[in-house]
């Protein structure tokens, strides 16, 4: 069903799911370099609220596994010190709805580090946190607020939507020298893939992946969309044939890869779990309107969450939230 080119050449894989897949990369990276820890609440003796890091207190200690109070603004803060001072901090934040808590450390410390220093100063610095609608968490902590630290100059904001991306772009993220914001879809921690085991293995941020080629339309998916998005189109098959590129990178975006594909198929979904106003589907639109309008035959589509809070009832939550269903009616109004 895909067209994983993340695996295609590589000879050792595993099966993992999303959350095995970022354990792996949290420990690989660790193991790699003393200079990377993991901070955050219920990151240590619980092993996160989602399993993420269960096991890894064991392995590396209090020292580098540290569960810290309940203060996004003190422990984000803690952090953005540590990445001057050299060291490489992962920091958990448990929902993205609270990363307003933290808005200072993160828009005017992390983000401006760099520049208000001349570029003598790195800051790298790995933001995990997770987000996204469908477990009747009610609106503060069903949010999905990538775009919002995409938007800031000085921050990386990558959504991976496969296991392979998430270990190969977690491990990209606590390489990089700058700050990186690693945004997890709840809903997609037992998606299972193979996933190189190789500890050299990384993916460049900044460049998107088509997951499955097709001629007749593209589909522009992030996390828990690119599955739905290949579950549509394998729906669709015969009907129509669908391209699903998985974005990965918010910022930065890969704009060569979107265009090209517009360019073969000429009709465009873009499907993100976000409001639909003022965010990734309206940055993906402009990229290819600028640099790939006469290829366009239709008007672009958009799959999202309609401008609202995420409800608490389970059904209203299912009526808000987008999924491949809505996938294939966008295609079905470009025919």
């Amino acid at each position: 069903m895909s067209v994983d080119s993340d695996v295609g050449n590589v000879s050792n894989t595993e099966t993992m799911t999303v959350r095995e897949a970022i354990r792996e990369a949290i420990r690989e990276e660790m193991q790699r370099d003393e200079d990377v820890f993991l901070m955050g609440e219920d990151v240590g003796v619980f092993g996160g609220v989602f399993d993420v890091s269960d096991g890894l207190l064991e392995e590396f200690g209090e020292g580098r596994i540290r569960d810290t109070p309940i203060s996004e603004a003190g422990f984000l803060g803690a952090g953005v010190g540590a990445a001057a001072a050299g060291s490489r901090p992962i920091v958990e934040i448990m929902f993205s709805d609270f990363l307003g808590v933290s808005m200072e450390q993160t828009m005017n410390q992390m983000a401006k580090m760099r520049y208000m220093f001349g570029g003598k100063t790195e800051m790298p610095i790995t933001v995990r946190t997770t987000e996204g609608g469908g477990m009747s968490a009610a609106s503060q902590h069903s949010g999905t607020v990538h775009t919002w630290l995409a938007h800031f100059p000085g921050l990386i904001a990558v959504t991976p939507g496969t296991p392979a991306a998430a270990k190969g772009l977690l491990k990209s993220a606590i390489r990089s020298n700058d700050p990186v914001f690693f945004f997890e879809n709840k809903m997609i921690y037992e998606q299972s893939g193979e996933v190189p085991t190789d500890p050299d293995f990384t993916l460049p941020i900044g460049e998107a992946s088509v997951e499955r080629e097709g001629e007749d339309v593209t589909v522009i998916a992030t996390q828990r969309l690119v599955g739905e998005s290949l579950q549509a189109a394998e729906e669709l098959a015969g009907e129509t044939d669908i391209e699903v590129i998985d974005l990965r990178s918010l910022y930065p975006l890969d704009t060569d890869t979107i265009t090209d594909s517009l360019a073969k198929t000429g009709r465009v979904v873009i499907a993100d779990e976000s409001p639909l106003s003022y965010g990734v589907h309206a940055e993906v639109i402009s990229r290819l309107v600028e640099h790939g309008f006469y290829t366009l035959d239709a008007p672009p589509e958009r799959v999202g969450v309609p401008d609202t809070h995420i409800p608490f009832s389970q059904p209203l939550e299912n009526e808000v939230l987008p999924d491949g269903d809505d996938v294939i009616a966008a295609v079905e109004r470009l025919s």
